[in-house]
């Protein structure tokens, strides 16, 4: 059952809606059904399945609201937590924010949903993580990894009539490779909505090859250099970027995008005019659901043109306190509140004409234990990991140690040299970066 149709979950919503008497009431609906496989040492460790759904309402007299959850569904389960809701509400204090709930809106169709991917089973399971671990064992290597297949779907339904519904898949898969003496690692992860866009094999010869070629890792003074940053260590820094276009935490002055002494930098040329940056639930490589939270639609949106910023986010809250409309982020799927949904446009370079064109410089595989030091800088640190290589003369020389890097992926995407092709890593499309002047601060023993 926890996977429901467009019509089923109209069905139940309906009948939760119909059995509220308070001024508004919003009902929300979801289920999935997901299965795993977990292995390290080259052997499966544990296996999975669950299957889950559940129903939220929320009620509202006034500006007060109350909020209750349940998973069951017979009609007199759905009358208690609508009731339950009520209750709450009526001893909820007001909520000054609170916005009226929409009135009905058109939806976009994405394609969120692949048959394929719904239809993986224990056996496909097996057989992508047998030949991810074959690749390791020919090798001589150790592997750790964990697979990840998703169906899911939201709904949602306000007592004015609004209904948004949104199914999707989604696999997922990364894996971590050394060499029987830990003293070199490769890593990769990615995931997608169609599983025949996954490869675990291919992904996994990467990781070994980087586990091999990585040992024996040589100490180089930190400072100053040139990096090629591989899709997945590009987006490691710049998902913190997209955090941060936010109307709200702008205009309050809590963001990158707080100009000094008030007002926000929309309109400025904050990066490089290579730099072009927006979001698309429709994108056949990286969609998502097309509505957010509150039932707003979501459409093709333009954040950054040629580094200048083109647009903020607003919620209907402070879009009525500026007098503007909304416009959301995200959130009926995946919003890039945490990176999701966006497309950082690239250039036609490949990652071997970057290295060919790089005099002096350092690859880097991914970041790891990233933290922030400064907010409003966006400053970040945090240390490089699985595959550090030393690159001179356009060719890839030998394996460094690793680096703690203190570095604002505003300045980086200022620095930039030269971008490849987009392609898609974990939840954003993003190209491999080359930038020049990128901050090492100290060395680190982490393999």
């Amino acid at each position: 059952m926890a996977i429901l149709t467009k019509e089923e979950a109209q069905s139940i919503l309906k009948k939760v809606i119909g059995f509220s008497t308070a001024d508004e009431c919003i009902a929300t609906l979801g289920g999935s059904e997901e299965g795993n496989i977990r292995y390290a040492g080259n052997a499966v460790s544990t296996a999975g399945a669950a299957s889950t759904m559940s129903l939220g309402v929320s009620a509202v007299y006034g500006k007060k609201v109350g909020t209750a959850t349940v998973n069951e569904f017979d009609d007199e389960s759905l009358k208690k937590v609508v009731q339950r809701a009520e209750e709450l509400a009526k001893l909820a204090p007001e909520n000054p924010e609170y916005m009226p709930v929409l009135e009905p809106q058109t939806y976009d169709e994405s394609p969120t949903f692949v048959e394929a991917t719904a239809s993986i089973d224990p056996m496909k399971r097996a057989d992508m993580v047998g030949k991810s671990i074959a690749i390791s064992k020919q090798q001589g290597l150790e592997s750790a990894g964990f697979l990840n297949n998703n169906t899911g779907f939201r709904a949602m339904m306000n007592s004015k009539g609004l209904y948004a519904y949104n199914k999707s898949t989604n696999v997922s898969f990364s894996i971590t490779i050394r060499n029987q003496e830990g003293t070199g690692s490769g890593y990769v992860s990615n995931s997608f909505n169609d599983v025949n866009k996954l490869d675990t094999g291919a992904l996994s010869s990467v990781a070994a090859f980087k586990a091999k070629n990585s040992a024996g890792a040589r100490a180089i003074e930190p400072g100053k250099y040139t990096v090629i940053l591989e899709p997945l260590a590009a987006s490691d820094l710049v998902s913190w970027i997209l955090r941060g276009f936010d109307a709200r935490s702008a205009d309050e002055g809590r963001s990158f995008m707080s100009k000094k002494g008030g007002g926000t930098r929309l309109g400025e040329q904050l990066f490089d005019e290579r730099i072009t940056i927006y979001s698309d639930p429709t994108n056949p490589d990286l969609p998502s659901a097309t509505w957010d939270g509150d039932g707003l639609p979501l459409k093709k949106t333009t954040w950054v043109e040629k580094g200048i910023v083109k647009n903020l986010a607003y919620s209907r809250y402070w879009a009525a306190q500026k007098g503007v409309q909304p416009l959301s982020s995200g959130g009926g799927g995946r919003g890039f509140g945490g990176g999701g949904g966006m497309v950082i446009q690239g250039g036609n370079s490949s990652l071997e004409d970057m290295i060919k064109s790089t005099e002096r410089g350092i690859l880097v595989t991914r970041f790891w234990y990233i933290r922030s030091v400064d907010p409003q800088s966006l400053l970040l640190t945090g240390l490089t990991r699985d595959g550090t290589f030393y690159i001179e003369n356009g060719e890839i020389k030998f394996p460094i140690k690793n680096f703690r890097f203190n570095e604002s992926p505003i300045i980086m995407l200022n620095n930039v040299e030269d971008l490849g092709k987009s392609e898609r890593s974990g939840s954003i499309m993003i190209p491999p970066m080359k930038i020049r002047d990128f901050t090492f601060t100290s060395l680190s023993d982490a393999i």
